[in-house]
């Protein structure tokens, strides 16, 4: 038989290109691992959304128009929040991840914690702010009903751009503008304070609809079966696909407060989901290789 032809889309015109480039390195060498199985093909997306393989410029549609499935290995804007799934999809080229509907619902923080509260799933009290709701009068309704500090995020970038505690209305004010620059929509989080943890999910793995990784942070034995409910519970709501990734927040009192989901989480040797796979038994390369089996099972 012959290789299975896989492009790694890697780097792209993300404030998260530099970790882009390093997951992409890490699926790339993991393919390896799987001599005369897969054909690993690097797909470089310069800064300024080039594509590029083999040193030249090409179309994406030249790129990828012999690749059996592509592992999109982007993380952030263009890779995270559906568009590059839409060109994949309108190529009709199989990859691995969510699909565009569901990785844009993931990525745009606002619209995932609606679906957290449909599924009754604990999550910090906020309020969202656009250009146009950024008055004094909702600034100071914040000071007065949040306890300060407060978290400032923008709804739609990377789990830690642009994110900035504030204290007091200017400083307020001041985190809010800069969160602008990275999304049109930010939200104002109370601030919860405790430890904090991450569980990624796997679906088909070792025989069950959606397999839980040991989560990884400080936590008990109780929270961490909590915390598995929850992060099954927050992929199925987001719609997602394959595997996903959910941040949370133990406070002292042991409310467990979901903070947001990654549909395409960090996977190099010192990311949090790489550390889960191993402490729960999986070895890395296996794990890519069960995902391209869903893309291709899914496809073929």
């Amino acid at each position: 038989m012959s290789s299975i032809r896989v492009a790694v889309l890697r780097g792209g015109p993300s404030p998260e290109y530099d970790v882009s480039l390093k997951t992409g390195a890490n699926i790339l060498s993991l393919l390896r691992k799987w001599e005369g199985r897969y054909e690993p093909v690097d797909i470089f997306i310069s800064k300024d959304g080039e594509w590029h393989r083999d040193g030249i410029v090409r179309e994406p549609y030249e790129a990828l128009g012999d690749a059996d499935v592509v592992w999109n290995a982007m993380h952030g804007h263009y890779g995270e929040d559906g568009q590059v799934q839409k060109q994949l999809e309108n190529l009709k080229i199989p990859y691995t991840g969510s699909g565009m509907h569901a990785s844009a619902r993931a990525y745009d923080k606002e619209v995932a914690k609606l679906a957290y509260q449909n599924a009754g799933l604990l999550m910090p009290r906020h309020e969202l702010f656009t250009p146009e709701t950024l008055t004094e009068e909702k600034l100071v309704y914040v000071v007065r009903n949040y306890i300060h500090p407060v978290i400032v995020k923008p709804a739609s970038a990377g789990s830690s751009v642009g994110v900035r505690l504030a204290h007091g209305i200017i400083e307020l004010k001041e985190a809010i503008k800069n969160a602008f620059s990275h999304s049109r929509k930010v939200l104002v989080e109370e601030f919860v304070q405790g430890r904090e943890a991450t569980c990624g999910v796997v679906e088909g793995l070792r025989g069950e609809k959606t397999y839980a990784l040991i989560p990884y942070g400080n936590t008990t034995q109780e929270e961490n079966a909590k915390i598995i409910e929850i992060s099954k519970r927050a992929h199925e709501a987001l719609g997602l696909r394959h595997y996903s990734s959910s941040d949370f927040i133990i406070t002292p009192r042991g409310k467990i407060y979901i903070l947001e989901t990654d549909s395409q989480p960090v996977l190099h040797e010192d990311s949090r989901l790489y550390d889960s796979l191993l402490s729960t038994g999986i070895k890395p390369h296996d794990f890519v290789d069960h995902c391209i089996s869903l893309v291709l099972s899914r496809n073929g």
